[in-house]
């Protein structure tokens, strides 16, 4: 079943009945854009610069069920999301701008590539919500392949698909799961200005650095850095500067050897490339919270744990880990319980089904 497992029947069918009667119309003439949500293993926080990311699509997300208008300029829908999922670092919402774009398109007979949805709903997220982002989330809902991780030059806006190899093929390799832990935190990001100040920073970074180099032209992007100019002049950096182009430049650097573990099917290597992704998410690019933060070192202590970060920036939400398919439900348990030691207050406002989650690989937004 894999990333087909959600949505099941069950699911579709209670959105399709919900529009039907409030369109009047049959059940039958009910469509339902399947809109997952992302993880991003390795490449945090570059996006933004043109750096190099790796994704992909969990078995969770946004069901929109529609009808189109009478006079198919628009839609009669229902939207929702997997339970006790929202406000969870998992870009719900990209997931919920992609599903308007592809009902929207479908109800008036529109073909547009996924390339050309992903600079859409980069607009809606930039310029409606107002979150300075780059094109991660899109890119991971729209391009991703079940069983594959998705890799994206956010400069270039190149993709490619790398596969795991099948387990027969590699012998020793595991089954993995991924494991979502969340804390209870729910503020909305733009409405936290730490996520747009660091965004400005990597750029002034990026503007001294291309200045020293005699680039001073070049748009303020550290994508537009070359490594061997960083490093003759990294020094003009000061400290907090200093600090974001560390960790863009050392990012890039993870994502690139955490493609080539994936592909070679060595989970420990890639899970190790997660847990350092996470330490400088935390010590250089300086976001994260501490209920964030404990939950990260209550997962590195985790047996079956291969490797775990923030999901999304840390200020709210949950971190994910890969973990060994053998060792999911007992690492659940103990996630769990020492959370509900450091944070009782947050654990208690999650709900018992939900707080952690084993989760399996997803595919892309689709239309049903």
């Amino acid at each position: 079943m894999g990333g087909f497992s959600w949505p099941c029947e069950t699911e579709l069918n209670g959105v399709r009945k919900i529009v039907a009667e409030m369109a009047g119309r049959s059940i039958e003439e009910v469509r339902v854009v399947v809109s997952p949500y992302r993880i991003c293993p390795l490449g945090a926080h570059i996006d933004h610069q043109g750096g190099i990311v790796s994704a992909m699509t969990i078995n969770k997300g946004i069901l929109l069920g529609f009808i189109p208008s009478v006079d198919s300029q628009g839609i009669i829908g229902f939207i929702c999301g997997s339970e006790g999922l929202d406000s969870s670092g998992l870009s719900s919402s990209a997931a919920v701008g992609v599903s308007y774009l592809l009902a929207f398109e479908n109800a008036n007979n529109l073909l547009v590539s996924p390339t050309e949805n992903i600079e859409f709903d980069r607009l809606i997220e930039n310029e409606y919500l107002g979150l300075r982002n780059g094109i991660l989330d899109q890119s991971a809902i729209l391009l991703s392949s079940y069983g594959c991780l998705t890799c994206m030059n956010c400069k270039t806006k190149e993709h490619k698909l790398i596969h795991l190899p099948k387990l027969h093929e590699n012998q020793g390799q595991k089954p993995y799961k991924i494991l979502l832990a969340f804390s209870g935190l729910k503020h909305a990001l733009t409405f936290n200005p730490g996520y747009n100040r660091r965004v400005a920073e990597c750029q002034e970074a990026a503007k001294v650095l291309l200045d020293a180099s005699g680039n001073g032209e070049v748009e303020p992007l550290l994508c537009n850095v070359e490594p061997e100019a960083y490093e003759t002049h990294k020094f003009k950096l000061e400290s907090n500067l200093a600090k974001r182009a560390e960790h863009y430049f050392s990012e890039n650097m993870r994502v690139t050897k955490g493609l080539q573990a994936w592909a070679s099917g060595k989970l420990e290597d890639f899970g190790k490339l997660i847990s350092a992704s996470g330490l400088s998410s935390i010590q250089n690019y300086e976001c994260g919270s501490e209920p964030l933060i404990q939950l990260y070192e209550i997962l590195l202590k985790t047996p079956g744990v291969y490797g775990a970060r923030f999901s999304g920036a840390g200020f709210r939400g949950c971190c994910l880990a890969f973990i060994d398919a053998d060792h999911a439900g007992e690492a659940a348990s103990l996630v769990r319980n020492e959370y509900r030691k450091l944070q009782p207050k947050l654990a208690s406002q999650l709900n018992k089904g939900t707080d952690v989650l084993i989760c399996e690989a997803g595919d892309s937004a689709r239309l049903i």
